[in-house]
């Protein structure tokens, strides 16, 4: 398990190595757990542009840490939509070369709801307990991801509209 104050203190270490700066944005537990809604994530997961993956990921595999990292918006099975960096929040972060945001609430569900495994459920359950999440917001951007979907749609639509009945 790997708390807030151990991701932030190793990408301070990360951030020492790099020679242009970039911005990472925390995707599923990694993104609630710079939240404060997880003690603990079970790996690290970040989106980042195309154009710094190759640099920021030499300096990932040199950790203890599982860091899986996926480009420009595509995550796992499905690509979000372009504005997804706009609606990322910015997390408290001092570094030299790295910026620090976490994915917007209603992207993390259409993530965590995509796969819909039990730990997922429960992060949903946590973000939703925040009040935050605008349900009409949240079908919008559904709408907008399905159309790029690139999993089984029927599944995605299925647990979509489980995820709503559970927690709307």
């Amino acid at each position: 398990m790997i708390p807030s104050q151990d991701l932030l203190h190793w990408l301070q270490e990360v951030d020492q190595k790099l020679s242009q700066k970039m911005t990472l944005i925390a995707v599923g537990g990694t993104a609630l757990t710079l939240l404060g809604l997880k003690e603990s994530t079970l790996d690290v997961d970040f989106c980042i542009s195309g154009k710094h993956f190759s640099e920021f990921k030499k300096f990932a595999v040199s950790t203890t840490f599982v860091v899986d990292l996926f480009q420009d918006g595509y995550i796992f099975t499905l690509q979000l939509p372009k504005d997804y960096r706009e609606k990322a929040e910015t997390i408290p972060f001092s570094g030299k070369y790295l910026s620090l945001k976490v994915l917007s609430l209603e992207d993390i569900i259409l993530t965590k709801t995509a796969r819909f495994t039990t730990r997922d459920i429960e992060d949903i359950k946590a973000i939703v307990a925040t009040g935050k999440v605008k349900l009409e917001i949240l079908k919008k951007r559904f709408a907008e991801v399905f159309e790029t979907y690139g999993g089984r749609e029927e599944d995605y639509q299925y647990h979509f509209e489980l995820m709503l009945k559970i927690f709307f």
